[in-house]
């Protein structure tokens, strides 16, 4: 029964009862632990790491990124395993971007950089290598290889943090990853609005996420494009850099990992849930931004993701039948239909 109906059902039952619904109140201090700008993007989106724990164990995360610095204090101790396929001994990637997305993800809370789900297990793959005055990049042959190794790990979710052109060989390895069930989550791409779409975001099926800022707008370099399908924070995002510290980053690369998180978690509470199932799982809490409904900007809207994991049922059972007393309609019981 809807709401309404149910206080209908106390009243009638009783003249003298009260009947209203069990809602929360809270105290009216700051939020805890938002000192500094790097609680701002969680905030947002409506995440705290405790409420992580509701959701279950998360599953066995991907990662495809160039190196990560696994003695930076955020990371130092959490469950990372990095796999360097590169068989070259000269033109390394840096580390800068990787630890920066690794952080996001499982940094170690009360850290510098806390993640968003910081018990996860992350598998990550460097597949990116840089030469003299060029910036860090993977080939197709690198990217294929990194998504056949992490199924072959049992991933469930690999966070996709890069864009290029498209590709037949990197869109058969997306969709073969598909087909085991994996969830990939990748940058929409910074090659602004009115640029050709990116990929793998573009590919059928595959999460593309955009970013926006603090006042939820769009990021000013994102692509747009009727791929996009979620945003998330992804301007002034602070987050670790490579040999200590943090530091405020901005792209649609960094907004990935709150996408990757919040399927992670849906996962963890709904294992049998197929890939597009989680994906209209989250359409339906999202924040709607720009024109109403999905639009090329903003996809769907601003991910939310405080109702994302089940509440446990607290809700007190009854211990008599005394249609006289007061009663407050648990919200946990009584939904709308």
């Amino acid at each position: 029964m809807s709401l309404k109906q149910a206080q209908r059902v106390v009243r009638t039952a009783s003249a003298n009862a009260s009947a209203d619904l069990d809602t929360y109140y809270y105290t009216d201090g700051a939020a805890a632990g938002c000192s500094d700008p790097g609680c701002e993007a969680s905030i947002l989106v409506g995440w705290t790491p405790p409420a992580a724990e509701v959701c279950g164990t998360p599953p066995l995360i991907g990662l495809i990124d160039t190196g990560i610095d696994l003695s930076h204090e955020a990371l130092k101790g959490q469950s990372i395993e990095v796999i360097d396929i590169s068989k070259e001994t000269e033109g390394r990637s840096s580390l800068d971007h990787g630890t920066a997305i690794a952080a996001l993800l499982v940094g170690q809370p009360g850290s510098v950089a806390p993640g968003l789900i910081p018990q996860a297990r992350l598998v990550a793959v460097d597949a990116f290598s840089k030469r003299k005055e060029t910036a860090d990049n993977a080939t197709v042959i690198s990217l294929v290889t990194a998504i056949e190794a992490l199924a072959e790990r049992g991933v469930k979710v690999i966070n996709l943090s890069l864009s290029g052109p498209p590709n037949e060989v990197l869109k058969k390895a997306v969709e073969a990853a598909q087909e085991k069930g994996i969830v990939l989550v990748a940058a929409v791409g910074n090659n602004g609005a009115g640029a050709e779409p990116s990929y793998p975001a573009a590919y059928p099926g595959v999460v593309a996420v955009t970013a926006v800022d603090r006042q939820l707008n769009a990021y000013r370099r994102a692509t747009h494009g009727s791929y996009v399908e979620f945003a998330a924070p992804g301007v002034d995002v602070w987050t670790a850099q490579a040999k200590g510290g943090k530091a405020a980053r901005s792209g649609t690369s960094y907004a990935v990992p709150f996408v990757s998180a919040a399927m992670a978690m849906l996962r963890a509470g709904n294992p049998n849930m197929d890939a597009n199932g989680l994906q209209k799982r989250l359409q339906e809490t999202t924040q709607d931004l720009g024109d109403p409904g999905r639009d090329m900007t903003f996809g769907y809207g601003l991910i939310q993701m405080a109702k994302l994991c089940p509440e446990p049922d607290t809700a007190p059972r009854p211990v008599a039948a005394d249609v006289s007393a007061t009663a407050a309609i648990p919200q946990e019981v009584v939904k709308e239909p």
